[in-house]
């Protein structure tokens, strides 16, 4: 065994080892179906603390002749399949994480040439009289231990696109990797001495400098996870059951940490609900791993409606995104929609792939995204913030006057003039206009199934606050008046859904005038039976 060419199965048992350990072995008996076929190639491309590392450490477990694993698998998932002992420990493995290659060299530049020496120099231990000493290139020395003896090699990267990223600027490093890597995975040959190659990172596949040399490699991403959903963080059952175990109040979980949607599940990042589970304390666990300084700059480019777009996912609602157009390029981001996709592969938005939509998937991330913004002294994010306050305080008031008027002012400065006279941007205002209310409410709720008919919005307070501030109940009409949103929440009885979640409640009615462009407002107390 060596150090990355079949390694033993010690990183894989440190995961083990630790007291909450979730199964995600069932990635093995997808990668075993696709061995030595032309889907053996993968990229899986997710988030920081989405366990990318772990699941790289799993497959080199697995398959690597360098190990004696089946005890190790012998509880979990995978032992359940057919085909199980068929593929364990089978394999010449060569598992190589470029982040730690690149934190150990002196120069970005020498990166390629320290992962070739040093996977060479451990394949000429195994295979002396295959490799002479003219073989410098590593793909040449694969091609010929398979043509000599017939062995074929799983291929493990961990972090592959870190010098994409990290060396973006940087054009000779860029040059050598993508070189490196076109010379492993791409032409005929490779698909000679290839049985699976496994590469995992943040970045999905560059779709220009390393289009040509990974073409070939199925993508499995945030935006489209497809078989692959469930092995990208926490499904909602494995979260269930962990509350359970850990005595944690799984709503509250939910809604500090769930949000990613992938295919059909909902998805929670890992690493915080194992902080929760442990420390039984619920807060953002995204800033001890990772610093959100990374996005500050995105969210300061001053592309048209990105900061509103921001301030909108803030205040609860989603935004479309036009995802095609990001390059997986992080110098030549040229767009808004560029930013947002952006944002989902780095985990601080999530992403509906049916609605095309993208959004702050939970209060984790709206916690870190409103630090973002305020670190820098965003004056938008600053300015924005006390008008809503001053809105939310004009509606506990009860002074529709006021609401009327600071409602307007907010569709005046963040609606353009394009989207102002449409009644789906009045429902945006409404969803921005409360920003603040997100201190002491959950995500507004939109379109809540009532008594006999739809709320637009409904505002339930958190359990700390729930003596504190009073639900509302928001009714919107489009050139009618705010009267007869009022009749409207009372008929279709819009309170009967929330009376059991808190104290008082406030019905809210909104109406604009296309003609006069007022806004009007009125706001009445709920009296209970």
């Amino acid at each position: 065994m060596g150090r990355f060419v079949n390694p033993d199965n010690s990183a894989f048992q440190v995961a083990l080892n630790s007291e909450i350990y979730v199964d995600k072995t069932g990635l093995i008996k997808y990668t075993n179906s696709v061995l030595d076929t032309t889907n053996a190639l993968i990229c899986n491309s997710r988030p920081r603390r989405f366990g990318k590392s772990y699941a790289a450490n799993m497959l080199a477990a697995y398959y690597s002749k360098g190990a004696d694993s089946e005890k190790m698998f012998s509880d979990l998932e995978i032992s359940k399949d057919a085909n199980f002992k068929k593929h364990l420990n089978k394999y010449d493995v060569i598992h190589i994480d470029i982040q730690w290659f690149q934190a150990n060299c002196v120069e970005p530049d020498n990166v390629v040439d320290f992962v070739t020496n040093s996977v060479l120099d451990e394949l000429r231990k195994i295979y002396p009289e295959e490799l002479p000493t003219e073989v410098t290139r590593l793909p040449d020395a694969l091609s010929r231990i398979k043509d000599k003896t017939g062995q074929k090699f799983v291929i493990i990267i961990d972090e592959w696109d870190v010098l994409i990223r990290d060396a973006a600027m940087n054009n000779k490093v860029q040059e050598d990797y993508i070189t490196f890597l076109r010379g492993m995975f791409k032409g005929t040959e490779p698909t000679k001495y290839i049985q699976l190659a496994y590469l995992t990172g943040i970045l999905p596949i560059k779709k220009e400098k390393t289009q040509s040399a990974l073409n070939n490699f199925d993508e499995f991403t945030m935006l489209s996870a497809s078989k692959l959903a469930p092995y990208i963080g926490f499904t909602e059952d494995e979260v269930k059951k962990l509350a359970e175990k850990y005595h944690q109040e799984f709503d509250e979980v939910k809604r500090w940490y769930d949000g990613y949607l992938l295919k059909e599940y909902q998805v929670y990042n890992p690493r915080a609900v194992i902080s929760v589970m442990l420390r039984g304390e619920f807060k953002s666990y995204w800033s001890e791993t990772a610093s959100y300084d990374a996005i500050v700059p995105l969210i300061n480019m001053n592309y048209d409606g990105l900061k509103t777009a921001i301030i909108e996912m803030l205040s609860g609602a989603e935004v479309k995104v036009n995802t095609a157009t990001f390059k997986n390029d992080t110098v030549n981001i040229k767009s808004k929609d560029d930013v947002l996709t952006y944002m989902i592969h780095l985990g601080y938005l999530g992403y509906n792939e049916t609605r095309k939509t993208a959004f702050v998937p939970n209060e984790e991330i709206r916690q870190e995204l409103t630090m973002a913004a305020e670190s820098k002294a965003w004056d938008e994010m600053i300015s924005f913030q006390q008008d809503s306050e001053s809105l939310l305080d004009a509606t506990l008031d009860m002074d529709g006057t006021a609401v009327a008027a600071q409602i307007e002012k907010i569709h005046n400065e963040y609606v353009s003039v394009i989207q102002y006279h449409n009644e789906n941007s009045l429902s945006s205002v409404l969803a921005i206009a409360y920003l603040s209310a997100m201190q002491y409410y959950f995500k507004p709720i939109r379109e809540l199934p009532t008594g006999r008919g739809f709320a637009d919005f409904v505002f339930v307070p958190k359990p700390e606050y729930k003596n504190d501030y009073p639900a509302l109940s928001v009714e919107l009409k489009w050139n009618m008046n705010a009267r007869t949103a009022m009749m409207q929440i009372k008929d279709r009885k819009y309170t009967t859904s929330i009376l059991n979640y808190t104290g008082e409640i406030l019905l809210v009615g909104i109406n604009y005038d296309k003609n006069s462009k007022e806004h009007q407002c009125l706001i009445e107390k709920y009296e209970k039976d």
